[in-house]
């Protein structure tokens, strides 16, 4: 949870402000209506290919014996609640149970609604824990304890029964038969979600998991011509970056196929090593710091935790990149060929190279900072 609300979520203003602009550029969005026969749907509307990106909104269950199931909730219910403006009870002590992101969101949540103690239940280590550890550490700052190796057993509240776990030779967690007792009102499941994809289940071709996750070529096309998918739906990190990259991706390979063109290979930019960067080109471009918000202030509001950047700083940000592969056109190129072989085109034209100059020297390689320029062999003749 970077900001106040969960991070889940986006603020309604910049849904709709997203939404209108795909209005504006000739998409016809249709809401309440739900899929139930995806080919029947194809037929009627007459699509030729289909994008297909659920969520993954239906919480997984365990059982735990309760006195009271009614203190036994689900981590996206709660927080979606929460950030609708609503202030569920949940007591002094509340435990979650999951060692993701969710629910270091869930734990910091319930500090923020009051919660004297907030701790965490992970049957794996630290080591092997979902979260990212800046969200983990975060959680701990804003006094929230993890307890790692151990496993919800019972829960009569106020008395949560867990077992201590331990990792076999092959690393995975095994019970071992001893118990203790932890003070928790509320239980919090924040144990992973699903995709609801039954609906797919009955296409020819496609491939769906227990889980609801559907299987997809490098394509981003399942086993169903014409049908692609993404998002939380097909296996990867759940993350709105990959979400909006697989949409794009398949956007691509949708055009291709329908044009009956062979997939083009995606353009990815190889990982960049410290040694590789050209630092003396930006040696005094100091990163932007972004305001904090005191540890001792965070868990009484919901007020952001990091804050943003104004927008002179993030157009400043964005222009340190010192190997992103994308010629942002800085004429140093232009100015070190010595045979005059580069050629500017105008603004946001970028450059031709004019190989009758071309001698092939590499200076002009050698001095980009962003890694846009390959040297490629001239074929023998």
């Amino acid at each position: 949870m970077r900001y106040g609300i969960p991070s889940y979520r986006l603020p309604r203003a910049v849904l709709d402000a997203e939404v209108e602009r795909i209005r504006r550029l000739g998409v016809r969005i249709t809401t309440g209506h739900r899929v139930e026969d995806l080919e029947a749907e194809r037929r009627e509307g007459g699509f030729d290919a289909l994008f297909v990106a659920v969520g993954a909104h239906l919480s997984k269950r365990v059982d735990i014996p309760a006195r009271d199931a009614g203190r036994i909730v689900d981590a996206i219910s709660f927080l979606r609640s929460v950030a609708s403006g609503e202030r569920p009870v949940i007591g002094r002590r509340v435990a979650v149970y999951g060692g993701g992101n969710t629910a270091m969101d869930a734990a910091r949540t319930a500090r923020r609604l009051g919660a004297d103690e907030a701790l965490i239940v992970y049957r794996r280590t630290r080591a092997q824990m979902p979260a990212h550890e800046e969200e983990a550490e975060d959680a701990e700052r804003e006094g929230v304890r993890i307890n790692w190796l151990r496993t919800i057993k019972a829960f009569d509240g106020p008395a949560l029964k867990v077992e201590e776990m331990e990792l076999d030779e092959k690393g995975f967690p095994r019970p071992t038969g001893r118990y203790q007792e932890l003070a928790a009102d509320t239980v919090i499941l924040a144990l992973g979600q699903d995709s609801d994809t039954d609906f797919l289940r009955q296409v020819p071709g496609v491939e769906v998991e227990k889980d609801g996750t559907v299987r997809v070529s490098s394509t981003m096309m399942t086993g169903c011509p014409g049908v692609f998918a993404g998002g939380d739906m097909v296996p990867a990190e759940r993350t709105v970056t990959v979400g909006v990259g697989h949409g794009k991706k398949a956007a691509r390979n949708i055009d291709d196929w329908l044009s009956g063109r062979v997939a083009r290979p995606s353009t990815k930019h190889p990982e960049a090593v410290f040694e590789g960067l050209r630092l003396w080109y930006f040696g005094d471009a100091h990163q932007r710091r972004q305001p904090v918000l005191a540890t001792e202030s965070r868990v009484s509001g919901f007020d952001e935790v990091v804050g943003g950047l104004t927008p002179a700083a993030a157009v400043f940000e964005a222009g340190r990149c010192l190997s992103c592969g994308n010629c942002f056109e800085c004429d140093g190129c232009l100015g070190s060929c010595p045979e005059d072989a580069v050629v500017k085109l105008g603004v946001g034209l970028r450059y031709r190279f004019d190989y009758d100059r071309c001698t092939g020297c590499g200076t002009c390689f050698e001095q980009c900072p962003v890694h846009a320029i390959e040297m490629v062999p001239e074929p023998a003749s």
